[in-house]
């Protein structure tokens, strides 16, 4: 009994730093995300506008640059800043990851009381880099999506407004300040650059850039071919909305079609981890009694390796890309 008793307690030590780690990052991330409420027609860039901000003001704050960064050799966090930006946060990559490694660091020291430094400098990483980092790519990754779906919408308005004879760069800043971010931000960083002299051109093709949207691009070389040989513009972005609202139609249709492959390969990944939870909690000894055999840990490699093998596959069975 003094054994289970000492489980339960070493348990309820490592959720208690868990939850304590897990409280401490949501309110830095919090705190640095920079959350905004706004109304479905109205964005940031135009809030800094009626408050009197300059357009400097505003590309600066749309658009920093990050040259040299300190970070940017390291792999993943070398591009923190582009990322960032493309997740539509204005934080500082700088401190934020002088923070992440500050509680890192606290992490590690406050687990390694519990635990072996190994395993203190594990939890510390999985907190304060890996997690952060899935969430920044989570972030930027619905930021495109949200793009996306509203981009027919954009193309549409632009070939109304040429329609009725309105130049292109109002019907441009019309998407900017009729339509909610993230598509009314980028546009108006798009805006913002031809009022500084740079030509529509550059400008879409930066936009382009900053959105790496197949679709984007061939908003921008539809663009760039207007612009050199002229045409109907207003045309072709019809056609290019019809074909954006066909695609995502398509990928709808493909995403119910593999639901049940998908959570077939939810379960089949999380049953291995959920049985070996149960036979611990109900059986300490079940797998404490064979931990000092030389044998486990190489089988137990083995076994993880093989789910994390059998996650891959599957994933690549059930993900279609369109």
């Amino acid at each position: 009994m003094s054994g289970l008793g000492n489980f339960e307690t070493g348990m309820l030590s490592y959720i208690g730093l868990f939850i304590g780690a897990l409280l401490i990052y949501e309110g830095l991330w919090q705190l640095l995300s920079r959350a905004e409420a706004h109304a479905a027609t109205r964005n940031r860039r135009m809030r800094m506008i009626a408050a009197g901000a300059s357009a400097e003001e505003v590309l600066a704050v749309l658009k920093p640059d990050a040259p040299g960064w300190w970070l940017g050799g390291l792999p993943y966090l070398g591009r923190l800043p582009q990322d960032m930006r493309q997740a539509g946060l204005s934080s500082d990559p700088t401190l934020s990851a002088l923070i992440c490694g500050l509680g890192a660091c606290a992490t590690a020291l406050a687990a390694s009381l519990y635990l072996s430094i190994p395993a203190a400098a594990s939890i510390a990483f999985a907190l304060w880099v890996a997690l952060p980092l899935l969430l920044l790519r989570r972030a930027r990754g619905q930021r495109f999506d949200a793009f996306s779906r509203q981009l027919p919408d954009a193309l549409d308005l632009m070939a109304r407004g040429l329609r009725v004879g309105h130049p292109l760069n109002a019907t441009i800043a019309s998407v900017a300040e009729e339509m909610a971010d993230p598509i009314a931000s980028e546009f108006g960083i798009a805006v913002d650059q031809i009022a500084y002299g740079d030509t529509l051109v550059d400008a879409m093709a930066d936009l382009s850039q900053r959105i790496p949207n197949e679709d984007m691009r061939y908003l921008s070389s539809s663009i760039s071919i207007q612009h050199a040989t002229g045409g109907d513009l207003a045309r072709m972005l019809e056609t290019l909305s019809r074909v954006i609202r066909a695609r995502m139609a398509l990928r709808r249709k493909v995403h119910a079609i593999s639901a049940e492959g998908r959570l077939s390969a939810i379960f089949l990944t999380c049953i291995p981890f959920v049985m070996m939870g149960m036979v611990t909690i109900l059986s300490p000894t079940y797998y404490g009694d064979v931990m000092g055999d030389p044998a486990f840990k190489p089988g137990a490699a083995i076994v993880f390796g093989l789910i994390a093998l059998n996650a891959v596959v599957l994933r690549r069975l059930v993900n279609f890309r369109i």
